[in-house]
């Protein structure tokens, strides 16, 4: 069954049957009629409604998957997250005096958990991020001149990626898609 979020291609076929009676009306005439069946005044109101829809979240609410990164030393780890890549350290968990950690870092939109527990995850993971300006984030990093990572800008087939490779061999690979 169609709903309001089909209303360009309800106008689409309410045009067509209107010619086949040879009733011509123009596609944003007929835009206009759907809006109105929606009770709405006109399609702009319709657009607007039908681009929130596509906005929204399901029942479901799926959001970005939260990569977990094994690490083995929290002091190389905030070098290289907080230090290097400009991350900042959210929080940080332990269940106790002595027993591993469990942190959040972030940056903009982007946020990783990293864990010295080692049944969380496994060493040499990979994590693809999409990035606005990848060129810009590279001359960043390239100007703190971190000893051990000295990344470089490719042109993969998908977009231009840096990748960076923390202590704990776990990748990032910032893609600016193209």
């Amino acid at each position: 069954m169609r709903d309001f979020r089909d209303a360009k291609l309800m106008a689409k076929t309410l045009r067509q049957a209107l010619a086949d009676r040879d009733i011509s009306l123009t596609h944003s005439e007929t835009l206009e009629i759907v809006a109105r069946q929606f009770g709405l005044d006109q399609w702009n109101i319709l657009s607007a409604k039908i681009e929130e829809a596509g906005t929204s979240r399901s029942v479901i609410g799926i959001e970005p998957p939260m990569p977990i990164f094994r690490i083995f030393s929290v002091e190389k780890a905030k070098e290289f997250y907080c230090g290097f890549l400009g991350f900042r350290l959210d929080w940080e968990h332990r269940f106790g005096e002595n027993f591993p950690l469990y942190c959040q870092v972030s940056r903009d939109g982007m946020a990783l958990h990293l864990s010295e527990h080692s049944g969380d995850a496994s060493p040499g993971a990979k994590a693809f991020v999409r990035v606005a300006n990848v060129r810009a984030y590279h001359a960043e990093l390239a100007g703190k001149d971190y000893r051990y990572m000295k990344p470089g800008v490719e042109q993969a087939p998908w977009g231009l990626e840096m990748t960076v490779i923390d202590p704990f061999s776990n990748r990032i690979a910032f893609c600016e898609q193209t």
